[in-house]
């Protein structure tokens, strides 16, 4: 098939979720069971599970607590926020992707009590169950930015997309007006783990590609920001970025912390190594710090002694099951996994949690295990894919290369990956 016949192929959208991943063998008939199993969260991770579930399960109890009405697509938001897509691309409505045969609780988890087995909301509700999943995503803890507040996005050179489709609107706002102007570009992030590693790097170079098609990369001087003294976990992944950023004159400013901001002033304070460093900058673009909700820490769900007071749960790597309470599963962005906290982890962790959720309703030992295009400028993408070891494992050896910016791999991410999102969500890929 030649690039034409593809992209005709591909946009044809029904297609699309085909082409990424293989259609699922035939499923056996339904269990039987009276299993109440209770899913926090009704994001990727949590929807996903619940479809298959359904599918899975005849006469169980699936409850679903969230209280948010609106489903994002949040692997679209890099996209809103360079202008390349509108804000309701992002958006959906819960109940649409939800199944019949699950309750819809839309409230907001309190407490978790694993000895007792019930989960309580802030509005007053106590549910009990047999199974937990723990899937409620992350919070963006914009607070620990001293100077910032979400009111600031748009204005004042400032650019945060991470906290929702109407901000990342008002990055663009921002980031269009400086690749137009030039000056000082700061890209961040944080130094907790983080949803989605690649996504400040997709931001730079977009925003560098843009100002480069408008005439402008000569007003531009771009600085990318990291606590870290690498420019991604995978080391192989990392040098191809150092060589990048080379090749298009992007500079670092790595251990680094965003702490502050002087909006007005258009200053930055990084925490360093030996105290703090301001910097001047006409865009910045803040990720803050993430973590896990406060319930999880609150109910002794949380690892005690890994990644600090970020409060990720604790749950084997290979089975995200709860390493102290057996019937306690952790999903998506929460989980305390290296490298777990991109809708592409989700689509291969949810079948792992199936597996062995089913497996333990019948007795028995489950088996499986479970071990992100990276934008380069508009048209060409990085198919980056890796293990927990650092090892990449291509989907696609020898049709795409891992390392290559290619069209095709640009072309997932604009068709394809969205249709195999919505497919994973209804618990078919």
């Amino acid at each position: 098939m030649d690039r034409r016949q593809f992209l005709k192929a591909a946009l044809a959208g029904g297609t699309a979720a085909t082409m990424v991943s293989p259609p699922q063998a035939a499923r056996a008939a339904p269990l039987r069971s009276s299993a109440r199993i209770v899913i926090i969260g009704a994001g990727a991770a949590g929807t996903a599970l619940a479809n298959r579930l359904v599918r899975r399960l005849e006469g169980a109890e699936i409850t679903l607590i969230d209280p948010r009405r609106a489903h994002l697509y949040q692997p679209g938001l890099t996209l809103v926020a360079t202008g390349l897509r509108p804000p309701e691309y992002v958006v959906s409505e819960t109940a649409d992707w939800l199944p019949g045969g699950v309750t819809w609780l839309p409230e907001r988890v309190a407490a978790v009590d694993p000895l007792a087995r019930t989960v309580s909301t802030e509005a007053g509700s106590t549910l009990s169950y047999d199974w937990l999943v723990v899937a409620p995503g992350l919070i963006l803890d914009h607070d620990a930015i001293e100077g910032f507040s979400l009111d600031m996005v748009g204005q004042n050179g400032i650019g945060a997309l991470y906290a929702g489709p109407e901000y990342a609107a008002r990055t663009w706002t921002a980031a269009s007006r400086f690749t137009q102007e030039g000056g000082t570009g700061l890209f961040t992030r944080p130094a907790t783990e983080m949803k989605c590693a690649g996504a400040p790097l997709k931001h730079t170079f977009l925003i560098d590609d843009i100002a480069r098609r408008a005439g402008n990369a000569g007003q531009m001087n771009m600085i990318f920001t990291a606590p870290q003294s690498t420019l991604f976990g995978v080391p192989i992944v990392a040098e191809k970025v150092r060589m990048l950023f080379g090749d298009r004159g992007v500079d670092t400013l790595m251990n680094r912390t965003l702490r502050a901001i002087d909006a007005g002033a258009r200053r930055a304070i990084f925490a360093t190594e030996t105290g703090t460093e301001e910097v001047a900058y006409d865009y910045i673009h803040v990720i803050p710090p993430q973590r896990a909700p406060d319930f999880v820490v609150q109910s002794g769900l949380a690892w005690a002694d890994r990644w600090g007071d970020q409060g990720w749960v604790e749950c084997d790597m290979q089975t995200l099951r709860h390493l102290r309470y057996p019937e306690i599963f952790a999903l998506g962005d929460v989980a305390g996994v290296p490298k777990g906290k991109t809708a592409a982890s989700v689509k291969w962790q949810v079948p792992v949690v199936e597996d062995h959720l089913i497996s333990a309703i019948q007795g028995r030992a489950g088996t499986a295990t479970y071990s992100c295009p990276l934008i380069t400028r508009i048209g060409r993408a990085m198919l980056v894919e890796f293990d927990y070891h650092n090892n990449l494992v291509p989907s696609f050896p020898g049709i795409i290369a891992p390392l290559e910016e290619l069209w095709i791999s640009w072309l997932m991410k604009e068709v394809a990956l969205k249709a195999t999102y919505n497919a994973m969500l209804r618990g078919r890929a």
